[in-house]
């Protein structure tokens, strides 16, 4: 492959031609139908060449577009079971891999911000990368001091390749909103606009990986490398070993299943409580399993941790997540209708010019916190799919209510983080049990106290 394309006029093109394709592949589809075909074959593999087509696209040109696709990834959970599987198969791919930048390109970059001598740094370094991303590769290399790293090398242009792409997939949101019921890719694509700028800040990176380096230096389950070396450009971290988590998702066992998701929930919720950060990231591609040191543990993934990567986007919060959360959840599982209204009116999610009744208000809450308020609750696509479908229906009382409410600015990346990470713990089919990690660290909704 060439170099991430970079003038505008060429992405802009070869974005604007998906919704013409998705159009043309419906012609076919008619075509198909007039010849015989049954209408369930080819509605599949209308959605087998529009998944491939859409995910092609969008992982060739990485930067925005891609940051897009991985953002949508996490939702396939949602799609209903009939088209889930051609869009799941082109979505984990995009989450784990990319097509390269060129060696040249690579080796650019390091003279540039390393310095011509960039070589004496590392004691090996692989130019076959080892996972690419929306704006970065990684490659697997040995520093001067031994230890193995990580190597994030930005691909040039990527700030102007991702507002490009951004701006473009707005203008076509409406398109789009189809292959992912449930979930409004307008105000997704705003809010990826809105963190572009931090996304591309190495530095700012840096500073919120070690945070989390440091403060989960001796935990016994979550495992952060620690940043080694940081340059504009060029991002130098300690290599991480384990098992993907879309490997999990795709072939792993129920136990191992069960343990990716508490520890996933545990993460979530006890990040911002510990390092006042929220990681805001939350797609397979940035997750791993880790064995016990000293073995595989495959017969017993009690003691595996959660390996977390990528802390290129961060939700701060100094004080951990908002009281306001959790003593919602914690009235709303107690039935106490008028008082959880009061605060939701309070934090401004229903406008002052809104009047709701409290009973739906709490009706339309209860099926979506229905995990906080079981012992333990199994996450799956069907469940998924259910609340999506209840929310996203035009005629459902439930679609007519939400509309009436609102997302305060300050909880946006909170609930797409939130929502984000629900989808992953779909995709693995985890038992978890979200209300001892909500009573452990969530503020506000310890149903002992």
């Amino acid at each position: 492959m060439s170099d991430l394309p970079r003038k505008a006029v060429t992405r802009t093109a070869r974005l604007a031609a998906l919704p013409l394709g998705f159009a043309g592949r419906a012609t076919w589809g008619l075509g198909k139908r007039i010849g015989g075909k049954s209408a369930e074959f080819v509605a599949r593999e209308l959605q087998e060449r529009t998944a491939e087509q859409l995910f092609k696209v969008l992982g060739e040109l990485k930067g925005g577009a891609m940051k897009f696709g991985q953002a949508l990834s996490v939702f396939e959970s949602a799609l209903p079971e009939e088209i889930g599987g051609p869009y799941r198969a082109a979505l984990t791919k995009l989450q784990e891999a990319a097509p390269p930048m060129p060696v040249r390109t690579v080796h650019g970059v390091l003279e540039e911000r390393l310095g011509a001598e960039w070589r004496d740094l590392f004691l090996e370094f692989e130019d076959k990368p080892a996972a690419a991303a929306s704006i970065g590769q990684v490659h697997r290399a040995v520093w001067h001091d031994g230890r193995e790293v990580a190597v994030k090398v930005q691909y040039p242009g990527a700030g102007e390749a991702l507002l490009s792409d951004l701006a473009q997939l707005s203008r076509f949101a409406r398109l789009l909103g189809p292959l992912v019921p449930g979930v409004e890719v307008k105000p997704l694509i705003a809010e990826l606009r809105e963190r572009v700028t931090e996304e591309l800040d190495y530095a700012l990176e840096a500073k919120a990986q070690q945070a989390h380096a440091e403060v989960f230096a001796d935990d016994p389950d979550v495992v952060v490398p620690a940043v080694v070396h940081q340059a504009d450009q060029v991002l130098v971290t300690e290599w991480m070993e384990g098992v993907p988590l879309a490997e999990v998702i795709a072939e792993g066992g129920q136990e191992q299943r069960d343990r990716a998701g508490q520890l996933l929930a545990r993460f979530l919720f006890s990040g911002p409580a510990r390092t006042g950060l929220l990681h805001a990231d939350p797609h397979p591609g940035n997750f791993r399993l880790l064995p016990p040191d000293g073995g595989d543990g495959a017969d017993d993934p009690s003691g595996w941790r959660l390996g977390v990567l990528d802390f290129g986007t961060v939700d701060r919060l100094p004080g951990g997540f908002p009281e306001m959360i959790g003593t919602c959840l914690r009235m709303a599982l107690a039935g106490e209708a008028e008082p959880v209204y009061d605060l939701l009116r309070e934090e401004g999610f229903v406008r002052e010019s809104v009047e709701l009744d409290p009973d739906e208000v709490l009706e339309y809450l209860l099926p979506i916190i229905e995990p906080a308020g079981a012992e333990s609750f199994l996450f799956t696509r069907g469940w998924m799919r259910t609340q999506a479908a209840r929310i996203a229906d035009p005629r459902s009382s439930a679609h007519q209510l939400g509309r009436q409410l609102n997302l305060p600015p300050s909880y946006l990346l909170i609930h797409r983080v939130t929502m984000s990470t629900i989808g992953v713990l779909c995709q693995l089919n985890a038992t978890v049990r979200m209300r001892d990690e909500l009573s452990a660290w969530l503020p506000g909704f310890d149903l002992e106290a």
